[in-house]
């Protein structure tokens, strides 16, 4: 009496977790585990390990062990919002995996596995709010990687090799401790276009380009001189009806 009891979690049968299999839209079969309170991952489920997807989100696993490696034909793999502090080396077994998501745990850039690196179908990897200090230059082996999320980590820099991936779309690394301002806003939106502008004399100009540049002028003049005719002016009849949607809104927007 007196000691406090460690955090006990739900038991998940086989029966449960057979209840809890759903068919994805894409018709893969899908074992949804999220928000069942689950505390120790629970070994009932390797009798499925024939699923695409697998979906642990939303629990307080601390350990997933090295057994993951039995989901081989694992697609889809959602383990955020868990208390996770590790990865087993075997995640890097599951070739192919196309989508991770670790996001808000407690893992740190230790405790990475660098067998991450061996997943090389991945397109999507989230591994935003958690403890990382850093980004293992070894992510720049995952080439197909299209989205990758960093955010809300320790991070003062981002190495070249993840930054220049081929195929990257998207780099999240919002509220991370960059040196500067202009650095983390850079890494918030990595993959961006940046058009230049450049500024010559017309005189400069040769005249075909001149003339071209004139004309551009011209429609951007008559269209700040055009301005609507009253008979012209839009018209919202709706606004107007008594049982309009807007007149029954307005009090609530009042309010607000």
């Amino acid at each position: 009496k007196g000691k406090a009891k460690g955090q006990k979690g739900k038991k998940i049968t086989l029966k449960t977790a057979k209840n809890s299999i759903r068919i994805s839209f894409d018709g893969g079969r899908r074992l949804d585990l999220s928000k069942m309170g689950i505390t120790t991952f629970p070994n009932c489920i390797l009798k499925l390990a024939d699923v695409d997807e697998l979906d642990l989100s939303r629990n307080m696993l601390k350990k997933i062990p090295s057994s993951i490696q039995k989901f081989q034909k694992l697609r889809w793999l959602d383990l955020h919002s868990n208390q996770l502090e590790e990865l087993p080396k075997a995640i890097g077994t599951l070739q192919n995996l196309f989508y991770l998501n670790i996001c808000n745990n407690k893992l740190t850039t230790k405790n990475l596995p660098e067998e991450l690196n061996l997943l090389k179908n991945l397109r999507i990897l989230n591994l935003g709010l958690n403890c990382l200090d850093s980004v293992p230059t070894s992510l720049g082996a995952l080439k197909e990687l299209k989205e990758i999320g960093l955010f809300d980590n320790a991070l003062t820099t981002i190495p070249n090799s993840v930054k220049k991936l081929p195929k990257l779309q998207k780099l999240n690394a919002k509220r991370n401790p960059f040196p500067d301002s202009t650095q983390q806003e850079e890494h918030a939106d990595s993959i961006k276009r940046i058009e230049t502008l450049y500024l010559v004399q017309e005189k400069d100009l040769c005249c075909s380009c001149l003339k071209i540049c004139q004309d551009e002028r011209d429609k951007m003049n008559k269209l700040k001189d055009v301005t609507l005719s009253p008979s012209k002016k839009p018209s919202f009849p709706l606004l107007l009806t008594p049982n309009s949607p807007a007149k029954d809104n307005q009090e609530e927007w009042r309010l607000r």
